[in-house]
């Protein structure tokens, strides 16, 4: 189990790893989007603001026709206007020389001869302005310089509020991310761990089941090899190593099987069978072996012939599983039963019992590689745990279905619904 929770623990590692790299790529992109957005906006609030000044200047300025000092400076006989907004408002010269000045008093040079750039003011509270700068154009021909400026207080308070929210929200959902992974890990890994389970128990039970086989052959062979003193002692044993021999043939031969018949069957390898005949020669086949179990075996089977394309062998060996579990699981003085009967285009056979039943528990899983109802391994009773898989396989392989249902003690009933000819 410890190799599973290493496997689920790199899973939620590797799952955390790749969604949290994304997590923070797209909160790091949508971040820079977000403030780019609103720098935007703030910039187009602050170039509109400009272009109203600039339109009120050129205004005053053709009025004015040019008034100029002793220095030969433009004068504008009004101040600039300042709205609520902005922390200066400045006009420069043609000769980048500071004409008019309203707002606060900061000494600063005008170093660009356009365009925004954000400042710092070099005081206590170390205030961040945005500011923009533009020529002012009358008849072709640069009159001046406009330069405003406005606190970037409103976007940083958001911006803030944006990195508060992405500082607590990108690890909280990382920790989500995280549970989500480890969750997730254990049902990706449920499959994996129920066929190791499986795989396990099978180990178990192939070893317990061969482990006296074996041991029994060598015996019977070591014995059988000293000069017989009694010949009919001999012959024994060599009947006792064939029929051991046999039965490890025969979970050789259910592994092969369940390895190479994968998949649905190729439609033009199969034949046209009559399934009234093939189970009819199976119920006479058993009849004899319930006869001797005092089993009561009871065929219903119709008097027309039902066709259907398939592998008359393999589906031959989907009905000999049901009906030896159904032979070996129901006690003396018990029915089985054997129905056919057609359900629209589709051929339904049922294998019925009132034996011992299966536990709710385990009837889901009783299809299953390996599967072994019960943890009493007998050797009377016990197989492998590959018939019902291997019918299951068959059907499967005929385009057809299995399903079972059972109640303890009361018995079970097998439905195999497989597709038949259309006439």
């Amino acid at each position: 189990m410890f190799a599973f929770a290493r496997s689920r623990r790199n899973l939620t590692y590797l799952f955390a790893l790749s969604m949290g790299s994304i997590l923070i790529i797209f909160a790091a992109i949508a971040y820079y989007l977000g403030t780019e957005n609103q720098l935007q906006v703030f910039d187009e609030e602050l170039y509109s603001t400009s272009k109203a000044i600039t339109a009120n200047a050129q205004h005053r300025l053709y009025r004015e026709r040019w008034q100029v000092n002793k220095d030969n400076i433009p004068i504008l006989g009004d101040a600039l206007p300042l709205n609520g907004k902005l922390v200066y408002v400045r006009w420069f010269n043609p000769q980048r020389k500071l004409v008019k000045s309203s707002g606060e008093n900061i000494s600063k040079k005008l170093t660009f001869v356009a365009g925004f750039q954000t400042i710092q003011i070099n005081d206590i509270s170390k205030t961040w302005l945005r500011e923009l700068t533009l020529p002012v154009i009358q008849n072709n021909v640069v009159i001046g310089y406009l330069q405003i400026a406005a606190p970037l207080t409103p976007l940083r308070k958001s911006l803030n509020r944006s990195r508060l929210f992405l500082t607590i929200g990108v690890p909280v959902t990382l920790g989500l991310i995280g549970i989500t992974g480890w969750f997730l890990g254990g049902l990706a890994m449920q499959p994996t761990r129920r066929a190791y389970e499986q795989l396990q128990r099978f180990t178990a039970d192939a070893s317990h089941e061969l482990r006296a086989p074996v041991a029994a052959v060598l015996s019977n062979a070591q014995v059988a090899l000293m000069p017989p003193e009694d010949e009919s002692e001999q012959r024994f044993r060599l009947e006792n190593i064939e029929e051991i021999a046999k039965s490890m043939s025969t979970l050789i031969s259910n592994l092969l099987f369940l390895a190479r018949h994968e998949g649905p069957l190729d439609p033009t390898e199969l034949k046209s069978i009559d399934l009234v005949e093939l189970l009819r020669s199976l119920f006479e086949s058993y009849q004899s072996q319930a006869a001797s179990q005092n089993l009561n075996f009871t065929p219903y089977l119709p008097q027309q012939p039902l066709y259907l394309k398939a592998d008359a062998e393999l589906l031959k060996q989907a009905f000999v599983n049901l009906l030896a579990n159904a032979c070996k699981y129901t006690p003396a003085g018990g029915t089985v039963k054997l129905r056919l009967f057609q359900r629209g285009h589709r051929a339904v056979i049922q294998v019925e019992d009132n034996g011992i039943g299966i536990p709710s528990e385990d009837l889901p899983h009783i299809f299953e590689r390996f599967y072994r109802v019960g943890n009493v391994r007998s050797r009377q009773t016990g197989g492998f745990g590959l018939g019902l898989a291997i019918s299951q396989q068959i059907i499967q392989a005929h385009r057809g279905q299995i399903t079972a249902s059972s109640v303890l003690g009361q018995g079970s009933t097998f439905e195999i619904q497989l597709p038949s000819d259309r006439n």
